[in-house]
């Protein structure tokens, strides 16, 4: 057998002693995907598609086809909405506060930015400037007849230009607004990207927090949330709208800013995985407690004093009670994401900006068949939701969609 020759290391050779190794950089954190957070996003994401389908056959007329209820039944569909406005945008908020600082922390502040620019911005480019003339028409007639009863016309230029409105898309407006202020927040305190929690980069043993002082903790934030609600409310008053922002329901905006805070907080300290089984009973025992009290202050009268309050209170402990028996269940039961799980979460996006004019063209199809309320939500729901994703998936096969979707 010959002898193998080999080549001393620069350094070594000529006997030299090799210079010290330079230490490695400390990895930065790495995205990792969390199969239970992407499950909720779904069930959110259905929330979503649900909520718009509600509307449509329901007593609250804020979408862009509606068909009022003739018959008991459309209760249920406005119970349906009122219980999901209470927490499930929040919720969205919280979530997408969760994956902000690891985002920030591994892209630095430019790329940061520019990601958010295009995973936001462009959607929200994309449905006020395009899908916006298609879902619109009905509004389009009404202004026009309007018009036309004071001896007027209304081209259609005009009418596309005085009724800029995201739509559903005012979730991506706000949240590229609190993202930049969390980029501000962060350039303000010079944070380094080394404080991301080593968790990132392995896996992570959670230790449960301590039941009072995470009880004390839950509580101190609801009653929080509650007055700050209250006297948000008293300046922007229940029903008021945001033409430009597109915000639905303003009256809410305290929740969606706490609770994205709360997701940018849970990451920090892994309180998601820190939060004990017996959380999520507890959390589902308070929300239904929530709801009762919650159905008791809907009976169509001004909310004024006290009644506020009430109403701002059971509202709020519903919605915290419910995310936190969500969390708790999502974690523990549905932990897990096959091939299917997987198609379903990232069409996800997709999903939210193409589903109005999924719902839309459904309506105008089904405007001929008479039938109660809830018959039509239900054919409507099992048609929308599959074509909803098959849309989203066929937006997602053109060349450079998926950076964006």
């Amino acid at each position: 057998m010959s002898e193998q020759t080999t080549t001393p290391p620069l350094g070594q050779q000529e006997g030299r002693p090799a210079p010290p190794a330079s230490p490695s950089p400390a990895p930065r954190p790495t995205a990792r995907r969390l199969a239970y957070i992407d499950n909720l996003r779904i069930v959110l994401t259905v929330l979503v598609v649900l909520h718009h389908v509600g509307v449509t056959y329901g007593n609250i007329p804020v979408w862009y086809f509606t068909e009022p209820a003739q018959d008991p039944s459309g209760l249920a569909l406005d119970l349906l909405v009122v219980f999901n406005q209470a927490f499930f945008m929040g919720f969205f908020f919280l979530i997408s506060g969760y994956f902000v600082p690891a985002s920030y922390d591994r892209k630095g502040p430019r790329a940061f930015l520019r990601g958010r620019l295009v995973r936001l911005g462009i959607p929200l480019l994309l449905f006020t400037l395009l899908l916006r003339p298609l879902i619109n028409q009905e509004q389009f007639a009404v202004w026009a007849a309007g018009a036309a009863e004071q001896g007027d016309t209304l081209p259609y230029w005009v009418f596309y230009l005085i009724s800029w409105d995201p739509g559903p898309m005012w979730f991506v407006e706000v949240l590229l607004v609190f993202c930049l202020g969390y980029m501000l927040l962060r350039r303000i305190r010079g944070t380094a990207t080394s404080d991301a929690p080593a968790r990132q980069a392995g896996p992570r043993v959670p230790h449960p927090v301590p039941l009072l002082t995470g009880t004390l903790a839950v509580v101190g934030f609801t009653a929080g949330l509650i007055a700050l609600t209250y006297v948000w409310r008293l300046l922007v008053p229940t029903g008021s709208y945001w033409p430009f922002v597109g915000l639905p329901t303003p009256y809410f905006l305290p929740q969606y800013v706490l609770l994205f805070i709360v997701g940018a907080l849970a990451f920090r300290h892994g309180w998601a995985d820190r939060l004990p089984r017996g959380a999520g009973w507890a959390g589902l025992a308070v929300a239904l407690i929530g709801a009762a009290g919650h159905l008791s202050s809907l009976d169509g009268t001004a909310a004024t004093g006290l009644r506020a309050l009430a109403g701002a209170a059971w509202e709020n402990v519903f919605a915290v009670g419910i995310i936190i028996a969500l969390t708790v269940l999502f974690r523990e039961v549905f932990n897990g994401q096959g091939r299917f799980g997987r198609f379903l979460s990232d069409q996800a996006f997709g999903v939210y900006f193409l589903h109005p004019l999924v719902l839309v063209g459904l309506g105008h199809a089904l405007s001929g068949w008479e039938a109660v309320a809830v018959v039509k939500f239900a054919v409507m729901a099992a048609l929308a939701l599959p074509l909803c994703w098959g849309a989203a998936w066929l937006l997602r096969s053109v060349p450079g969609a998926r950076k964006v979707f």
